[in-house]
């Protein structure tokens, strides 16, 4: 018993001298050992294996969609068709839109995970791919032994063990084997200035928050949450508020704190909601009315080592920190762009759209004009009545249906 406990103290004491050599004191100083580029390339390599022995196998690659849409509006595909009297073919025409949309619609996937082309080896998506050949069940296994008992149990011991702002943040993107890019530093938010930047994950603070410290806007929660929010008050002055509070309250507090310049840069996710990494939604004019520099910072996650995505509709934030726990690495791009002001005479809608093209053209994501509030929310009722009036407009031009308008 004596020598199976001195044999554990051994163990235990390599372990602490790893995890402070290795990810601490690293961290500290903010200096890469290359450790996770090297871990990258393996898996890589073993990703571009299981991936050649599931060609060799069977035919299992799962499709980018169900639904071919053609990139045409309503006025081009059937107003052509118009002489200025209702067609009965149109019905087949809103029939089909009706029927992709159910299936298959624009928005709702940006709020599902990215489909992959090939399998990456976690075991909650395209499981049945293990059991193309014997070689790649063991890999599959090894794997989940390697990410459930290693790489999770090391990752949250070293997530919590920092109450330092910066080099918590350093060391929790690489509690989670985060590679991170960092494009253009030299365009940095500065203080007294707002940065702005696309919403995927939770993960985008964390990983922002390991090259430069930042004042956060956000909701106040109770809970863990809560406890988290509370302890980084202590160190850095973030603008919180409730729900219920009034919109001017809100733009009252931003103005505030970018008034000081010598506040921290507060950085903001206009889109309000996570988008799934292939999409810019909408940006909230709010942040675009309180004045000052803005900041554009661009972010694109590497989705074939992780799904970094939270759907916060269906996992709920311990679910999710799980998966992220147990996934291979956390791999991304960060773009800092040029600063942005807002024009003469530019309101905050038409500035909110300029730099949200700007954020979606450097991190190669298409620009959707749709709220994230669909995500939670029904349509708007003035968004039916705009294409009625589209319609409308197409059946009635240069001519009138029957006796009367059909609007």
């Amino acid at each position: 018993i004596e020598g199976r406990g001195l044999a554990e103290a051994k163990i235990l004491s390599v372990w602490m001298i790893l995890s402070v050599v290795l990810v601490l004191l690293p961290s500290v100083f903010r200096v890469s050992l290359g450790i996770s580029h090297f871990y990258v390339k393996i898996v890589i390599k073993i990703f571009e294996w299981a991936t050649l022995q599931i060609e060799e196998g069977e035919d299992l690659f799962p499709h980018a969609g169900i639904i071919q849409r053609e990139e045409t509006s309503m006025e081009e595909e059937i107003a052509g068709q118009h002489q200025g009297r209702f067609n009965l073919a149109d019905v087949m025409y809103f029939s089909k839109k009706g029927c992709e949309a159910v299936a298959e619609d624009e928005v709702t996937q940006r709020f599902s995970s990215e489909e992959l082309v090939s399998w990456n080896l976690l075991s909650r998506t395209n499981a049945n791919f293990h059991r193309v050949s014997w070689q790649l069940t063991l890999v599959w296994v090894i794997g989940i032994l390697i990410r459930y008992c290693l790489l999770m149990p090391f990752r949250a011991k070293c997530w919590l063990g920092n109450q330092v702002q910066l080099i918590c943040a350093t060391l929790g993107v690489r509690c989670v084997s985060g590679l991170v890019h960092f494009h253009n530093r030299e365009n940095r938010p500065r203080e007294g200035g707002i940065c702005v930047a696309n919403h995927t994950s939770p993960l985008d603070v964390l990983i922002l928050a390991s090259d430069g410290c930042y004042s956060l806007v956000g909701q106040a929660h109770g809970g863990l949450m809560g406890l988290i929010q509370k302890s980084c008050m202590q160190t850095t002055q973030h603008v919180l508020f409730d729900r219920s509070e009034l919109e001017d309250r809100h733009l009252v507090r931003k103005k505030e704190h970018i008034a000081d310049k010598a506040k921290l840069p507060i950085l903001i996710f206009p889109e309000g909601t996570c988008i799934n990494n292939t999409s810019v939604m909408m940006f909230k004019k709010g942040s675009f009315e309180v004045g000052g520099t803005i900041h554009p910072v661009a972010i694109k996650y590497d989705p074939r080592f992780g799904d970094a995505f939270w759907n916060s509709t269906k996992y709920s934030m311990m679910t999710y920190v799980f998966n992220v726990m147990t996934s291979w690495a956390i791999v991304c791009n960060v773009w800092y762009l040029p600063p942005m002001v807002k024009e003469e005479e530019e309101d905050a809608v038409h500035f909110a759209n300029r730099v949200r093209a700007v954020i979606a053209a450097r991190g190669g994501m298409s620009v959707l004009p749709w709220d994230g509030g669909l995500k939670r929310k029904k349509v708007k009722e003035s968004f039916k009545e705009e294409q009625q009036k589209k319609y409308c407009q197409i059946v009635t031009e240069n001519g009138s249906v029957g006796n009367g308008s059909v609007c």
